[in-house]
């Protein structure tokens, strides 16, 4: 007869998928989202390569091909694939140069708004008197006005160029984090782990960082994602106003400032940094609902 011992150990355990297989099974079951991983995967690659990939200087001007059209238009050249613009750059050379400051854009000021977010927003959780009411007036009172509209002030107060850009783009991006990190936290304080953290003894700052914090982490995980297009489609708009990168920093929007003017005689000088704005804006938006449907528990797909 058999033990029981030996049927326990005869009989298979049903073993749990790691966190990390989960949410990439979620993620990946997106099919948008993984398309739009891999688009932004293959970008980044390229801005970390483009000294080595771009067949030319970003500002090397050919005087002998002044908007000479892309190579598979009548009198293209295979010299330069995406033709090139107005004073005889290559034009694929600057797109593959400028994702490297339009990304460095994105991920500077995302960070730069992110981290300050997160402890003002903590902070007026947590002391919601009037320290975290004078926050959060601040706040509104920085979200009644237009996000671009700011950041073209705070640019023009301070001059333009690239590192102000940056600056402004970070400001106007700040009360949508503070906003959502002191939401995500307010949600958390009233549970028992966070109540249990404080019978123990926990301080403020434990409380705050080590307690409720990681457990917020997703939806500001989500909207970073959608923050970086956000900041990407600023930046551009602040060079195509004149404000942003200043020329001749390939920066796509200063690409498109310098181009309208030939908008009717030679399309490719428009539309080649307008359509990568456009799709690279959109994978980031179709990553970010992606993150959104995966970290989020009502939202998931379990297998």
């Amino acid at each position: 007869m058999t033990n029981a011992s030996t049927l326990a150990a005869a009989e298979p355990l049903y073993s749990y998928p790691s966190p990390l297989k989960e949410f990439w099974q979620s993620f990946s079951s997106n099919r948008g989202a993984l398309v739009s991983f891999i688009f932004f995967v293959l970008l980044v690659l390229a801005a970390l390569c483009a000294p080595w990939l771009a067949p030319h200087s970003p500002t090397e001007q050919y005087r002998d091909f002044f908007l000479t059209p892309p190579a598979w238009q009548t009198g293209g050249s295979m010299q330069f694939i995406f033709g090139t613009d107005e004073v005889g750059r290559d034009i694929l050379s600057r797109l593959l140069h400028g994702a490297r400051l339009s990304l460095m854009i994105g991920l500077i000021s995302v960070l730069m708004s992110l981290l300050p977010g997160i402890v003002l927003g903590m902070i007026a959780a947590f002391y919601p008197n009037f320290i975290g009411t004078s926050i959060m007036r601040a706040m509104d009172v920085m979200m009644a006005l237009p996000s671009l509209l700011l950041a073209v002030a705070i640019v023009a107060v301070l001059g333009p160029g690239l590192l102000n850009t940056i600056l402004a783009i970070s400001v106007v991006s700040l009360p949508s984090y503070v906003r959502l990190a002191r939401a995500s936290a307010m949600s958390e304080l009233s549970k028992d782990y966070v109540i249990a953290s404080r019978l123990s003894g926990a301080g403020q700052l434990r409380l705050m960082f080590n307690t409720v914090l990681p457990n917020c982490m997703a939806p500001l995980i989500v909207q970073a994602t959608m923050g970086f297009s956000a900041a990407i489609l600023d930046a551009a708009a602040l060079g195509f106003l004149g404000l942003g990168a200043q020329p001749p920093l390939p920066e796509w929007g200063t690409m498109l400032a310098s181009a309208r003017d030939y908008i009717e005689r030679a399309w490719w000088v428009v539309t080649m940094p307008g359509v990568t704005i456009l799709i690279t804006v959109l994978a980031l938006n179709l990553m970010g609902d992606g993150l959104r449907d995966a970290l989020d528990p009502k939202l998931k797909k379990l297998a």
